[in-house]
């Protein structure tokens, strides 16, 4: 059994980090601090075998605590798991004895991946800064590791799917279809609607044969205003990258506590992206379309977007249309 100290202060990803662990490794000797002190502290008694440390912590940064691990339990295995993206920071941070860096971003993907690595005595850096820092991507390290846990093999698909219908009954339809599926598979789905698209949707997966009061005591299905989410994140006209990683990590987190804290068995559809592009605000659509995108290849979850075809200044074909299709995996039309 492997012993892990888990320093991150924002409680949603922590328990995102911790169930991962929990449900793909199946350990339980997992032991949680918020802050940079207590994590030193906490090094010192428990000696563990891998640390996951985030950089922005109260009281001690991630580097400073990296540092004071390294003299106290210098057999301990550090895996930073940060939001920092900078070449600067992530140098400063391996140049600690940290085996690994990855960015929060691509924790879904690439966690369980970065764990066995660095468990191996190996150097992990994400591949989204690896392309960049050739140098320490990936590079053996001459350090004694643990016994490695039994390799696992990551492969999430990309699953951001896009349907344009002709009209409005369609795209309700459209979408209690794939909510419906994931409900009857036993996933959680996540719907952005306005209000009267909630209630009729609720009402057809209802006649469908689902128990929708369940599902929504259960938390497998959460519905949401498009407007009021958009609200969270929205700058100047422009999703902001950090608020939106922040809301939307937060509610598949929360959601996917109801299918045994697994974010690959959360879906999620709605209309976010397509409420911007009706109120003529293309570049924020796309933009939203883009991040939701990274989001689903981080963390597994399948996405499926609705528009109504008549929203298309130039119909199929137009150049923004184009721009829509290229940011999805599959494009459908009804």
């Amino acid at each position: 059994m492997i012993r892990v100290l888990l320093v991150e202060d924002y409680q949603p990803f922590r328990r995102f980090l911790s169930s991962t662990i929990q449900a793909k490794l199946g350990w339980n000797d997992i032991h949680e601090v918020a802050d940079g002190s207590d994590a030193v502290k906490r090094a010192q008694e428990l000696k563990p075998e891998l640390v996951l440390l985030d950089i922005g912590l109260p009281k001690l940064n991630g580097i400073a605590v990296a540092r004071e691990i390294r003299k106290i339990s210098p057999d301990s295995h550090i895996l930073f798991v940060s939001q920092e993206a900078s070449a600067d920071v992530v140098d400063e941070a391996l140049k600690t004895g940290a085996e690994g860096y990855i960015c929060k971003m691509d924790a879904g993907g690439e966690l369980l991946a970065a764990i066995e690595a660095v468990l191996r005595g190996e150097q992990y850096v994400s591949k989204s800064l690896s392309s960049t820092r050739g140098s320490y991507a990936h590079s053996p390290q001459p350090q004694t590791a643990v016994v490695a846990p039994k390799r696992v093999e990551i492969s999430i698909p990309h699953n951001h799917e896009v349907a344009f219908y002709s009209d409005d009954q369609s795209l309700l339809e459209g979408l209690a279809l794939f909510a419906g599926m994931a409900l009857k598979r036993s996933k959680a789905a996540i719907v952005l609607a306005t209000e009267r698209h909630q209630e009729a949707l609720l009402a057809m997966l209802q006649a469908s044969g689902l128990d929708m009061t369940a599902a929504i005591e259960q938390g497998r299905y959460v519905a949401l205003d498009p407007a009021e989410t958009l609200a969270s994140f929205m700058v100047d006209g422009l999703p902001d990258p950090v608020r939106f990683h922040k809301a939307a990590v937060d509610l598949i987190v929360k959601t996917a506590v109801s299918v045994g804290g697994d974010t690959s068995r959360v879906t999620a559809c709605g209309e976010c992206a397509p409420i911007l592009w009706q109120s003529g605000n293309a570049e924020g659509a796309i933009r939203v379309e883009r991040l939701w995108d990274v989001i689903g290849k981080s963390y597994g979850v399948q996405i499926f977007c609705g528009y109504l075809l008549a929203s298309f200044q130039g119909g199929i074909g137009s150049f923004v249309f184009e721009r829509i299709c290229k940011v999805h995996s599959a494009v459908l039309s009804h």
